[in-house]
């Protein structure tokens, strides 16, 4: 008998995928960076590029937030609607959207032009990855791997957005840096930003071109491809992820890095230099964590891991609150930082084996959006309590209510653990 072909070895990118996963997700991961890298100076540069062309902060506001609106539609239209069309089809026509995103922003000056721009383009002013780009490639990615080389693969999709996004922040400094060394005025650098932003589109348009038909081995019995489909069999078990995950996302709003900043530079006098340092090793110790969740997984299970490393991270946030000294605070934030991020890939992969493969994409949209709106309503509440002089409560109200979002989770779920877990 003949022995079996050895695998081609791996190139690039590639190298990077956990064993077990299908080479033509390698396109996504790098589209997933390119994308997460423009988002992340576009968080950053949106609002002073709206100030630098004489739009008032209402204004700014109001543009942001048709953003986050626009995207939150979009996604909801992929899952109600999506299975109609080819899922390569939908990216590309994503990836187009992007660029003309780009442009519109940058050739337009107006606030209504740019109004609608916002609502029907693809920028994303929040930390997240929440784009109609999203439930689309998660469907993608859970058919290239199976079991827990599908939770490696995410918490890799999670890391390289995680990095690439930080990437994009520094290159924020980018405009300021080209103001002071041209014939630059700033309004045109921050254009010039946008006109990038356009044209990693183009290039995120270029690798899905490279996408295979399918991506791995097929769900069926027999291994051929599942076609999308609209929500049916799991609806139940997806809408109640979603309104769990809703709590969870309302929580974590309460204490947004922007507000955990102004934490520390109220309660302890931190400054802005510290602060930055801070948040530098809480952000690299959350991306080893998700590194770190795919081996936790393997030996505990996903709705496990989701559940048991998030509640000690929580009642980290809220013994930080109350504690009496810097050292203190910041060693119980580090600790929860580490194993914060863990449920992050879990998560993803959990909605993607608990529902059929055919429901992935519209499973990955009404998971996705209810924790972006239910995110973007809790900073207002923070921001009152801290005027009202009441600084640590929104932190205990956000760890308290993650604490009941796991255990509520655990109650849930439990009885639908997946094979082996």
């Amino acid at each position: 008998m003949s022995a079996a072909p050895s695998p081609e070895p791996r190139t690039g990118l590639a190298k990077l995928l956990p064993a077990g996963v299908d080479p033509g997700a390698v396109p996504l991961l790098a589209a997933r960076g390119l994308r997460a890298f423009g988002d992340g100076y576009m968080a950053v540069l949106l609002p002073a590029y709206l100030l630098s062309i004489g739009l008032g902060t209402l204004e700014v506001g109001i543009v942001a937030t048709a953003t986050m609106l626009g995207s939150a539609l979009a996604t909801l239209a992929v899952g109600a609607w999506g299975y109609r069309f080819a899922g390569g089809r939908l990216l590309r026509g994503a990836a187009l959207l992007m660029a003309a995103t780009g442009l519109g922003f940058a050739g337009l000056t107006s606030f209504w032009p740019l109004l609608i721009v916002a609502l029907v383009g693809t920028l994303n002013p929040s930390s997240g990855d929440v784009s109609v780009f999203l439930p689309l490639e998660h469907s993608r990615l859970a058919a290239a791997a199976q079991g827990h080389a599908r939770t490696a693969l995410f918490a890799r999709y999670s890391l390289l957005g995680a990095l690439c996004a930080a990437l994009g922040a520094l290159a924020a400094a980018v405009p300021d840096w080209l103001v002071r060394h041209s014939g630059f005025t700033r309004p045109e650098a921050l254009r010039g930003m946008f006109v990038v932003y356009a044209v990693i589109g183009l290039a995120v348009f270029w690798l899905y071109r490279k996408l295979p038909a399918h991506v791995g081995t097929g769900s069926s019995p027999n291994g051929a491809p599942v076609p999308p489909a609209p929500l049916g069999p799991s609806r139940r078990v997806v809408m109640r992820l979603a309104a769990l995950f809703s709590v969870d996302s309302f929580a974590g709003g309460l204490a947004i890095n922007a507000l955990m900043s102004l934490w520390l530079l109220e309660r302890f006098g931190l400054s802005l230099t510290q602060a930055g340092v801070f948040f530098f090793w809480t952000g690299l110790l959350g991306a080893a964590s998700q590194l770190a969740a795919p081996v936790v997984a393997r030996r505990i299970g996903l709705l496990n891991t989701m559940v048991f490393t998030h509640l000690p991270a929580n009642v980290c946030l809220v013994l930080a609150a109350l504690a009496p000294s810097l050292p203190i605070a910041l060693g119980l934030l580090m600790v929860r930082s580490a194993l914060s991020s863990m449920d992050v890939p879990t998560r993803t992969a959990y909605v993607m084996a608990v529902v059929t493969p055919a429901e992935r994409s519209a499973a990955a949209s009404f998971t996705a959006v209810p924790r972006s709106l239910a995110a973007a309503i809790s900073p207002t509440i923070s921001g009152a309590l801290f005027a009202a002089g009441w600084i640590s409560l929104p932190l205990i109200a956000c760890g308290l209510l993650k604490i009941g979002y796991d255990l509520a989770l655990w109650r849930a779920m439990r009885r639908d653990r997946l094979d082996g877990e």
